[in-house]
C-alpha cells in the first residue's frame, strides 16, 4: 500500500474528522451563525501560520521599520500579508479539492524543479532560521525576565546561557511530541499554539494600552501612517527631512541616500517576514494532517483570516508604534554627550556602540574615500570619528538599530520598569517558543514528505528534532562570520523560492486536470487569477529587488539558472511525452 493511500485509509477512519466534517455540513444549513460558530470552533492551521510568522524575523522588521520611517509604513505590513493570505487560501483551495500531497501533484503536473526546490528552501529556511530563535528566546528570558527577577548575576555564561537553552529545547521538544502524536495531540499542540499567539498580542497590545494612557502617543499620526505614500521609495521621511538639512549640504546627500536605501530595504523585509518559505509547505500539509477536504475550504480561509491576519497585524503593528513612539527621529542616548540628574556622562548602550561607530565610518569614506580611510591609523581613525560634526553624529545616532531589548529600557520610565521589562520579555519569549515549535513541525513534515512516509512516528519526529541545531544560535548568531554565511545562502534560496512558489500554486489554481470540476470557473476564476497574480507579481518583484541588493549579478544570475534548469527539465519532459513509451 502506498504511503498516500495508506494516510488517506487512515483519516477516513478517524471518527473525529467524520464529526467535524458533519458538524460543518449540519451548520452549513442552519446559516451563518451556525456556521461562524462551527469555524471557531475547529480552527487551528491559521493559528500555526500565525505562530511561524510572529518570530524573531517580524520583530526585528517591525522594531526598525518603527526607528526608520515612524508610523509611516503601518500600511505596508498589512498589505503584505493580505496578498500572503490570498496566496496561501489558494494554497488551501488546491490541496483541499484534490486531497492531493503538494510535493508530489507539483513534480507530477507542473515541474519536478519547482517541487524539490520548494521542499529542500523550506527545510534549509527551518534549519537556518531556528537559531535565531533560540537565541531570542534566551535573550528574553535572561536580559528582561531574570536579571529583573533575581539580578544581573544570576547564572553568569557560559553555563548560564546554556542551562536557558536545554530548558528552550527541552520545551519546545514536548509540544511538538503532541503533535507528532496525531490525533488528540495535534489538537491539544494547537490550543497551545493559540495560548502563546494570544499572549504575545496581549502583551504588545498591553504596551500600547499603557503608552496610550501616559499620552504620549499621538494617534492622529498613527492612522495617517495607514495611507500608503510610494513617494518614500525614493525620498527620505519627512520627520528625517529637517535632520538631514541640518548637516553641511555637501553631505546631505550621503545622508539622504543612506535614508532612502534603508526605506526600501527595511520595505522588502517586513514584508517578506509576513509569509515565508516554510509556511507555504507548513499550511496544505497540515490541514491534510488534520484530515480535512473540499467541504473545509471555507474553513481554511476563515481560519487564515481570523488566525494568522489579525494576530500578526495586531502583534506587528504594536510594535512599530511602540518603537516609532520612543525611537524615531530620536538620537540613541549616550552618543550626543548627554548629562545624567548627576551630572554625569551618559554612557550609550552596548550593544549599540558598534553599529553607531561603523555608520560613521561609513560617513567619513563619504568624505575621504575607502582606500585614503583604510591607509589611516588606528589613532587617527578614531580622531577623525571624535572630529564629526554634532549634526552627522545626531544623525547616526537616530538611524542606529535597536533591538526589543532597548525599547524595554526606554519604555521604562514611562511604563515602570518592571512592566516593560516583563511584558515585553514574555512576548518576545512567546514568539520564540512559537516559531521553535513550528519549525521542529514544519521539518518533521518535510522530511516525511522527502522520504515519502506518512506523517507520523518517529520520521515526523526525527524531521523535528533536527531543528535542534538552534540551540547552538545563542553561541553563533551573534552577528559575525557564522549568521553571514548561514544566513546569506538561505534567504537567497527562499527569496528565489517564495514568488516560484506562489507562481506554482498559481498554475495548479488553472489546471482542470488536477482540479476537474473543483476549479473555479467565470468571475470566481477571473477574480482569483487577478488577485493571484498581483501577490506573485508583488513577491517576485521583492525576490529582484532582495538578490539584487545582497549579491548584485551574482543573485541575478542564481536566479535565471533556477528558471533555466526549470525550464530545461520541463522541455526534457514535454518531449518524452510526446515520444511516449518505447
Amino acid at each position: 500500500m502506498s504511503a498516500k493511500s495508506e494516510g488517506s485509509e487512515h483519516l477516513s477512519m478517524n471518527p473525529r474528522i467524520q464529526r467535524d466534517r458533519q458538524l460543518i455540513l449540519d451548520a452549513r444549513k442552519k446559516g451563518r451563525g451556525a456556521m461562524l460558530s462551527a469555524f471557531i470552533r475547529l480552527s487551528g492551521p491559521g493559528w500555526l501560520q500565525s505562530a511561524i510568522t510572529l518570530g524573531g524575523g517580524s520583530l526585528s522588521s517591525s522594531l526598525y521599520l518603527g526607528i526608520l520611517v515612524g508610523f509611516s509604513f503601518l500600511w505596508l505590513q498589512p498589505l503584505a500579508m493580505i496578498m500572503g493570505v490570498i496566496m496561501l487560501s489558494a494554497i488551501a483551495y488546491v490541496t483541499l479539492s484534490t486531497g492531493k500531497r503538494p510535493f508530489r501533484a507539483i513534480n507530477e503536473h507542473i515541474n519536478p524543479v519547482l517541487g524539490w526546490g520548494w521542499l529542500i528552501a523550506t527545510m534549509m529556511a527551518n534549519l537556518v532560521w531556528c537559531m535565531p530563535q533560540f537565541a531570542l528566546g534566551t535573550a528574553a528570558i535572561q536580559q528582561n525576565l531574570l536579571r529583573q527577577i533575581v539580578g544581573p548575576d544570576v547564572m553568569p555564561d557560559p553555563w548560564g546561557k546554556i542551562v536557558v537553552v536545554a530548558g528552550i529545547l527541552c520545551l519546545t521538544t514536548t509540544f511538538v511530541m503532541f503533535y507528532t502524536a496525531g490525533g488528540r495531540g495535534v489538537k491539544f499542540y494547537e490550543i497551545i499554539v493559540k495560548i502563546m499567539v494570544g499572549i504575545i498580542m496581549l502583551c504588545f497590545f498591553g504596551v500600547i494600552v499603557r503608552i496610550t494612557i501616559e499620552g504620549s502617543l499621538d494617534w492622529h499620526a498613527v492612522f495617517k501612517g495607514l495611507i500608503p505614500d510610494l513617494g518614500y521609495l525614493s525620498r527620505p521621511v519627512d520627520t528625517l527631512a529637517p535632520f538631514i538639512a541640518g548637516v553641511k549640504p555637501e553631505f546631505q546627500k550621503f545622508w539622504s541616500d543612506m535614508v532612502v536605501s534603508q526605506q526600501r530595504d527595511v520595505m522588502i523585509s517586513a514584508a517578506a517576514t509576513a509569509v515565508g518559505i516554510n509556511m507555504t509547505f507548513l499550511l496544505p500539509y497540515s490541514m491534510l494532517r488534520k484530515g480535512w477536504d473540499r467541504q473545509f475550504r471555507g474553513l481554511a480561509i476563515f481560519d487564515l483570516s481570523t488566525g494568522l491576519f489579525f494576530p500578526f497585524i495586531l502583534a506587528t503593528g504594536c510594535v512599530v508604534i511602540a518603537s516609532a513612539s520612543q525611537f524615531h527621529a530620536t538620537p540613541a542616548t549616550g552618543f550626543l554627550g548627554e548629562l545624567d540628574a548627576q551630572g554625569q556622562i551618559v554612557q550609550p548602550a552596548e550593544n549599540l556602540v558598534g553599529p553607531f561607530n561603523s555608520l560613521m565610518e561609513q560617513r567619513i569614506k563619504f568624505e575621504m574615500g575607502d582606500q585614503a580611510y583604510t591607509q589611516l591609523s588606528d589613532l587617527e581613525k578614531t580622531q577623525h570619528l571624535e572630529a564629526l560634526p554634532a549634526a552627522d553624529r545626531k544623525m547616526a545616532a537616530m538611524l542606529v538599530k535597536r533591538d526589543a531589548f532597548n525599547l524595554a529600557e526606554t519604555l521604562a520610565p514611562l511604563t515602570g520598569r518592571v512592566f516593560s521589562h516583563y511584558i515585553f520579555g514574555i512576548g518576545v519569549l512567546g514568539m520564540a517558543l512559537g516559531a521553535i515549535s513550528m519549525l521542529m513541525v514544519i521539518n518533521g513534515l518535510a522530511l516525511c514528505e522527502l522520504l515519502n512516509l506518512p506523517a507520523r512516528g518517529w520520521p515526523q519526529r526525527i524531521g523535528g528534532l533536527m531543528v535542534s541545531v538552534g540551540a547552538l544560535g545563542p553561541f553563533l548568531w551573534t552577528g559575525g562570520k557564522a549568521q553571514f554565511w548561514l544566513a546569506i545562502p538561505t534567504s537567497v534560496f527562499g527569496m528565489v523560492l517564495l514568488p516560484i512558489a506562489y507562481f506554482t500554486f498559481f498554475l495548479l489554481m488553472n489546471q482542470k486536470k488536477i482540479l476537474g470540476e473543483d476549479m473555479p470557473r467565470g468571475g470566481k476564476r477571473a477574480g482569483w487569477n487577478v488577485l493571484m497574480a498581483v501577490a506573485a507579481g508583488l513577491a517576485a518583484f521583492g525576490s529582484v529587488w532582495s538578490l539584487w541588493s545582497k549579491l548584485k549579478y551574482t543573485g541575478l544570475f542564481i536566479l535565471a539558472a533556477f528558471i533555466t534548469l526549470a525550464l530545461v527539465v520541463q522541455l526534457i519532459r514535454s518531449q518524452s511525452k510526446q515520444k511516449g513509451p518505447a
